[in-house]
């Protein structure tokens, strides 16, 4: 699908159709957006900018090199998008194209910050003079989002602490729930350095407006505010396992602890039982009520040890 939004008298218009661009001159096109285009929409929007738009595969390139780069006339970055699924994040690549003052974006699945910002430049068309505020406006939509993930994951870290503190349902799927929010702590990290490393390449480029410079500094300064929070969050888990394993070690300590007391206070009596029940001749034999002497001869040993062992303080 391609969403075109175009200039006219201090107005902005939207076209959903590739033939439309010859209508359109490129200085009144604000932003071209490709979601899973089709062959023709993309070839018209090639022939129309007259540059090639990058493919997936090197929109989803991890070399940080091919993140950005730039021609005589045009500007490309390649990020990632974090998106959240039932129980981990995954990320999903979109590339950007800036041509002269025209903004080109390619992803394939729909993007929160891209249907917000779609809204508010129909509603606020003076707030975006070209393509380049448009980019700042996502990255910025964009690194919002992130914050908020990353609240939600400092909620859910600070619900598994007081469970912890509760000792409420201590146990290796509890450790391994802990391990996956670790998990979806370092794509967020990842995914926050990539926004990081595109802006400051970004800012190293004297294609983009000066009047922006300011907005891009501030969204910097942003992202490192959250790169501090999650490796904050990320120490927090850490501990946090720790305490986990500590208390399950603690646990199946007390457990053997039980074993061996129980193995060893049943020792003296098990002997006793063991050596009367050789079939020769002993001691009692003859007596009609051995089996009293017996049984309180290991009553007798089994207090012996249970004396010695509270004496002792191992119990």
């Amino acid at each position: 699908m391609i969403t075109i939004f175009y200039k006219t008298n201090g107005k902005v218009m939207v076209s959903q159709s590739e033939t439309f661009f010859a209508n359109l001159r490129r200085e009144n096109v604000l932003w071209i957006d490709l979601l899973a285009p089709s062959g023709d929409e993309k070839h018209a929007t090639e022939a129309f900018l007259d540059t090639e738009i990058q493919s997936r595969a090197q929109a989803e390139e991890i070399e940080s090199s091919s993140r950005f780069s730039e021609t005589d006339k045009a500007v490309f970055a390649n990020t990632n998008f974090l998106l959240p699924g039932p129980e981990e994040y995954y990320m999903e690549a979109v590339s950007f194209t800036l041509v002269g003052q025209t903004l080109t974006t390619l992803r394939e699945v729909p993007l929160r910050s891209f249907t917000e910002l779609q809204r508010r430049i129909e509603a606020m068309p003076k707030q975006y003079a070209n393509g380049f505020a448009v980019f700042a406006s996502i990255l910025e939509q964009r690194v919002d989002l992130d914050a908020d993930m990353i609240e939600l994951m400092s909620k859910e870290i600070a619900q598994y602490s007081k469970r912890v503190n509760q000792q409420e349902d201590i146990n290796e799927d509890f450790l391994l729930d802990i391990n996956q929010l670790q998990e979806n702590t370092m794509l967020v990290r990842e995914n926050i350095v990539d926004k990081q490393r595109l802006v400051s390449n970004f800012l190293r480029s004297n294609k983009y407006p000066a009047a922006l410079e300011g907005r891009f500094n501030v969204l910097l300064q942003d992202i490192t505010s959250l790169i501090n929070h999650t490796d904050f969050s990320f120490e927090r888990l850490e501990y946090l396992q720790d305490t986990v394993v500590g208390l399950i070690n603690l646990e199946q300590n007390k457990i053997m602890k039980i074993f061996t007391l129980v193995s060893l206070l049943l020792m003296p009596p098990t002997l006793v039982a063991s050596f009367y029940g050789m079939n020769v001749e002993l001691p009692l034999a003859g007596i009609k009520l051995a089996w009293v002497i017996i049984v309180g001869i290991m009553i007798i040993s089994f207090a012996v040890v249970l004396y010695v062992f509270k004496k002792r303080r191992m119990l």
